[in-house]
């Protein structure tokens, strides 16, 4: 496209593989990376991996490539086709046609001819975080799809998770900390929360997003819930300790 709204840029996303994205459209952000760090530490050894509203395919290649387990494979869905042509062609760039593919489609269509009821034990989110009527919507229309509820909310992205989470499997998400529907959703599509953490972009804010790991609620479990808040930055701008250690080595592919 000559359309410059539709440039691409070819940029790290891990020591291995580069990820395509608009230079204007959605990029990935750090609530895409701590919300795969957080779903690869919660399933370490899943194998079937579905990623609902996938983008441009941050968060499930992230995960598939922190898993480092080569019988891995994942599967996006994703309805906005510009984000899926990028994701596709990702994959391409990277090599990863035999263990990685997108499905063209709106997570809502459930059930899907190409996916597996029950059959996937890691399932990931990032879900538009605001309702239509309570934000701004941007120009591009690729921003807009990613940040407001146009096409289904967070109690979509459950209700698919609950379709589609194999028996004993983890559903991860990312959402902002203060909406009620991150903790209300889940439940009401059948999970419980095993573990939350919120994270403060910058000491002595309050938290601005949250990830939570869910399990079915029939499944029995002894541990107890987590939660836990994690700072980012500290006032002075520099990454605090607590988040380099949560990140390890990984912390320094978002400087």
């Amino acid at each position: 496209m000559n359309n410059p709204m539709y440039e691409r840029s070819v940029d790290a996303l891990t020591p291995d593989w580069n990820i395509i994205q608009l230079k204007r459209g959605h990029r990935f952000s750090t609530d895409d990376i701590v919300l795969a760090y957080r779903a690869s530490e919660a399933a370490p050894d899943a194998t079937k991996l579905l990623d609902i509203g996938c983008g441009i395919g941050t968060v499930g290649l992230y995960t598939l490539w922190r898993l480092n387990n080569p019988k891995a494979r994942l599967v996006g869905v994703e309805a906005q086709e510009i984000s899926q042509t990028l994701f596709q062609d990702t994959i391409e760039m990277n090599g990863l046609q035999d263990r990685v593919r997108v499905i063209h489609d709106d997570l809502r269509h459930t059930p899907h001819e190409e996916l597996v009821p029950r059959g996937y034990d890691l399932i990931t989110g990032s879900p538009p975080y605001f309702p239509p009527d309570s934000c701004k919507h941007s120009p591009h229309p690729q921003r807009a799809h990613a940040r407001v509820e146009l096409r289904g909310s967070l109690v979509d992205y459950c209700k698919t998770a609950e379709y589609y989470l194999a028996e004993g499997g983890r559903f991860c998400f990312v959402m902002p900390a203060a909406d009620p529907r991150t903790e209300s959703a889940p439940l009401a599509a059948g999970f419980r929360v095993l573990e939350r953490i919120d994270y403060v972009f910058r000491e002595g804010n309050a938290p601005m997003i949250a990830t939570l790991v869910c399990a079915r609620a029939s499944e029995v479990l002894p541990q107890p819930r987590i939660t836990n808040s994690i700072v980012i930055r500290e006032q002075d701008g520099e990454w605090s300790e607590a988040f380099v250690a949560f990140r390890a080595d990984k912390a320094r592919q978002l400087r």
